[in-house]
């Protein structure tokens, strides 16, 4: 059923597809997928087909798209000159969600580890070929790619360029052929920079993150909706650092963190609470279950990277660091296998994430030569010393696609095509155009 509505400035309307689980057996097993569709209000009542399409591919992986709320940020831009098409790609929002619940339905952790394999970048852009006639009538579109979307841009210009008039990608520029160990090499230093600059704003918080670690090295705390709450854990707060106000939302968090109580001092309600919305994956556990599997190639296993690598950087070991006086370190964006066991949104999906971090049919997400070719106009943005994408795996890339335009500035951290709004998006798409 589609639905029509309206938010200030703008025309909404539901769109519901349906498109094969593997789009290698197209007479096999189908999804249902959601986009919603956006056009500004005074060019509702024209032909679909007067206006261009945009078609947006979140970050993640696991996320639905922007709810957003009238033209907020980049959309208010892109509606001048677009129709734009939100995706909830695979998995996420209201597109046949992947999670605790309705895994079960496919049947064990083997069923679920071999359905939860169709929902990488490929997959995806596949997708977006299979609704892109129904969208635009076969017209070619432009995608806007955000962090994992950006992956996806790179897949879609790999597989099936034809569908793009242009490309616009920011802070999702990913190597070609690393495989994730080389990715976590790259990223522990760049975390431990993050940390470092955050210690310098905040030098108050050196000892507030000890004290708080040292406290859940000697307490078990459970968090009100049953997480876990370990040193670890506390550790991986440090994902926050790679936005644009992440150093100041994560001290704020710890500036109020412990309360005196009958029983002595202990981590206040208000700490646990902000705590379990930033730690728990219970709206997007694809995030943590296909995370490493979206580096996945070369017929080699992921094998939980971000945890074998973290132990070749001894500096993050909570407990070392508190037998002496330096600060402890936060970690970023990596999944450990000891997530599976702390958050109850996760606990049910272990055994099928251990399957597929011993998968090795991954294929081959890029093509090199295709790329080296590249006549879809591209741009990307990117941020320097991003703390999720490797600056110089990016710049290798955008290197080896032809006609690709980079914007490399230190104004914004990853999340810059929100914090940036309009200004980024038409500075990418002037780049596209050869306006600047």
């Amino acid at each position: 059923m589609t639905a029509t509505y309206r938010q200030p400035g703008v025309v909404l309307t539901d769109r519901h597809f349906t498109v094969p689980l593997d789009h290698d057996d197209p007479a096999g097993e189908t999804i249902e997928l959601y986009a919603r569709e956006v056009v500004a209000s005074d060019r509702a009542d024209k032909p679909q087909q007067s206006l261009p399409w945009l078609v947006y591919l979140q970050g993640g992986p696991g996320f639905g798209a922007n709810r957003f709320v009238g033209r907020q940020s980049w959309l208010g831009r892109a509606l001048k000159e677009y129709r734009v098409l939100l995706l909830d790609q695979r998995g996420t929002g209201h597109s046949t969600p992947a999670n605790r619940q309705t895994l079960p339905l496919r049947g064990g952790p083997a069923q679920q580890a071999d359905y939860l394999a169709h929902f990488r970048a490929d997959a995806i852009v596949r997708d977006c070929e299979a609704i892109r006639a129904r969208v635009t009538g076969g017209a070619p579109w432009t995608v806007l790619g955000q962090s994992f979307g950006g992956f996806c841009t790179v897949n879609y210009l790999s597989n099936a360029p034809e569908g793009l008039t242009a490309a616009v990608i920011t802070g999702g520029l990913p190597s070609l052929d690393a495989h994730a160990d080389d990715v976590y090499r790259a990223a522990y230093p760049r975390i431990e920079r993050k940390v470092t600059a955050h210690y310098a704003r905040y030098p108050q918080d050196v000892e507030r993150a000890r004290r708080i670690a040292d406290h859940l090295l000697t307490h078990q705390v459970t968090l009100p909706n049953g997480y876990r709450l370990t040193a670890e854990a506390f550790q991986s707060l440090g994902i926050v650092l790679g936005g644009s106000e992440g150093s100041h939302r994560l001290h704020y968090l710890l500036e109020h963190a412990f309360v005196r109580t009958p029983q002595g001092t202990a981590l206040s309600d208000a700490f646990q609470e902000d705590v379990q919305g930033l730690l728990s994956y219970a709206s997007h556990p694809l995030y943590a279950l296909v995370h490493e599997a979206i580096y996945g190639q070369g017929r080699r296993p992921t094998a939980w990277s971000a945890e074998r690598v973290r132990a070749e950087f001894p500096q993050f070991d909570a407990a070392k660091t508190l037998a002496g006086d330096g600060p402890l370190l936060f970690t970023g964006e990596s999944i450990h296998p000891w997530m599976f066991d702390c958050d109850p949104a996760l606990r049910p999906l272990r055994e099928t994430a251990e399957l597929l971090a011993a998968r090795t049919d991954w294929p081959s997400l890029y093509d090199p030569v295709r790329l080296a070719a590249n006549e879809v106009p591209v741009a990307a943005a990117v941020y320097h010393d991003d703390m999720y994408v490797d600056t110089a795996h990016a710049l290798d890339t955008a290197r080896t696609i032809r006609g690709l335009r980079t914007w490399v500035t230190d104004e914004f951290e990853h999340d810059g095509v929100r914090a940036g709004g309009p200004r980024v998006l038409d500075r990418l798409l002037a780049l596209t155009r050869d306006e600047e």
